[in-house]
């Protein structure tokens, strides 16, 4: 069944997630496709569209707890995903060196800023979208220096970086609220002066997605493809990691804010009154203002920033990768039904892209065709967004490699074979 799907198809990741299925391998995959890491790109896809064109949260029932679900997690997931495709690139299970090593870094380096001008491009459609590429992009660069390591070093630094960054990222963005100095670089930045959207402050800082704290979930997808995924035992243990970094996570967060005097208080004033209560899993709680209390560390919202988040956040997607890696190696029948998903997975710069455009072409539409955002009347647009997906996509990737902006990506990397 996985020789079925076409292989080495690139991602919204770099390329090389793939080629034969690790079941005729008698060692572990070096550039073989996952079927199981598309499935959980597809996956991923689908909480995207959920995030950007479906009900809100509050609509609640199992609709409402699954949409919930989906919320900031399935970007982590897709952070994680964009680390185990570094590796891929780079050399699995083995970095490449010398020449290779070399052309493979380069690949990377034009595949990054191919993406932080897509981001951009996308970013000045306006459709209030919080566009990732631009974040992607510069995040890849930000790792590369580590593809060498090997699972327990890159393990180390992505504890490190979940523990030490979101107080780092915590004390800029309380220098950013209390002086002027980001202003002034901001003035400065010739990034922000040219597209009047993204600057490196909002990038690295107060974006949505900012690197500093972004960093340690591509780390940890590069700790997966260091692992022999073949061996029994692994991919239940991934899944055991997983949970245990979920229940110290949100559990940790729950507990904090029950313990520390005075925390639940402060979020709440914090958030205007936001539903400070859900705020170790939920994203109801909402965001900061200007002022950013120090109880704000103990919160695990999804996009929270904080050391609680990242924590439950990674362990939510090692879940599901642990859970789509098992589907895909040990049960082909639920495989098969799972296909569409995984050619999602597999064309994903291509779906995420042409459903910002889709946002920006409907955006007359949505806002005077009565489309509740806030209720369930969203619902049947995130299905038709999914349901076009998975009708290009398995159409798209029965006759060709790669998708549509897959290969371009994949055509811009090729001054990197001149590289000696």
């Amino acid at each position: 069944m996985q020789n079925a799907v076409p292989s080495a198809v690139p991602s919204l990741a770099p390329s090389g997630t793939g080629a034969e299925p690790a079941a005729t391998r008698a060692g572990p995959p070096s550039t073989g496709r996952l079927i199981g890491i598309d499935l959980a790109r597809g996956l991923a896809v689908f909480g995207m569209y959920s995030a950007h064109v479906g009900p809100d949260v509050t609509v609640g029932g199992p609709v409402g707890f699954l949409l919930e679900t989906a919320r900031g997690r399935s970007s982590a997931l897709f952070a994680l995903l964009a680390g185990f495709s570094l590796i891929i690139l780079t050399g699995r299970p083995r970095p490449r060196t010398g020449r290779a090593g070399r052309q493979a870094v380069a690949r990377i380096v034009i595949r990054a800023a191919v993406l932080v001008v897509l981001g951009y491009v996308l970013t000045a459609l306006d459709t209030g979208v919080e566009v990732i590429l631009s974040f992607y992009g510069l995040l890849f660069l930000a790792v590369l220096p580590l593809y060498r390591l090997r699972a327990g070093a890159l393990a180390l630094i992505a504890a490190a970086g979940a523990l030490v960054l979101p107080q780092i990222l915590y004390v800029v963005r309380k220098s950013i609220e209390e002086g002027h100095w980001a202003d002034a670089v901001v003035a400065r930045d010739p990034l922000a002066r040219i597209t009047g959207t993204l600057g490196i402050i909002e990038l690295l800082f107060t974006g949505g997605y900012p690197v500093l704290a972004w960093v340690p979930y591509l780390i940890a997808g590069m700790v997966v493809a260091r692992l022999d995924l073949t061996r029994p035992g692994v991919r239940s243990r991934l899944g055991a990691a997983g949970g245990a970094l979920a229940l110290l996570g949100y559990g940790g967060s729950w507990l904090a804010l029950r313990l520390v005097p005075r925390a639940l208080p402060a979020v709440s004033a914090a958030t205007d009154g936001g539903a400070a209560n859900s705020a170790w899993w939920s994203d109801r709680v909402g965001e900061t203002g200007h002022h950013i209390p120090p109880a704000w560390l103990l919160v695990a919202a999804p996009h929270s920033e904080t050391t609680f988040s990242i924590l439950g956040n990674t362990g939510v997607a090692l879940v599901v990768m642990a859970v789509c890696l098992t589907v895909a190696a040990r049960l082909p029948r639920l495989t098969r039904a799972a296909r569409p998903v995984a050619a999602v997975g597999m064309i994903a710069l291509t779906v995420y892209v042409l459903h910002i455009v889709a946002l920006w072409l409907l955006s007359d539409v949505w806002h005077v065709g009565g489309i509740d955002e806030d209720g369930m009347s969203a619902l049947p647009v995130l299905l038709s967004f999914i349901a076009v997906a998975v009708l290009l996509a398995t159409a798209w990737t029965r006759l060709f490699r790669r998708g549509p902006l897959e290969s371009l990506l994949h055509l811009a990397t090729s001054p990197a074979r001149h590289v000696r």
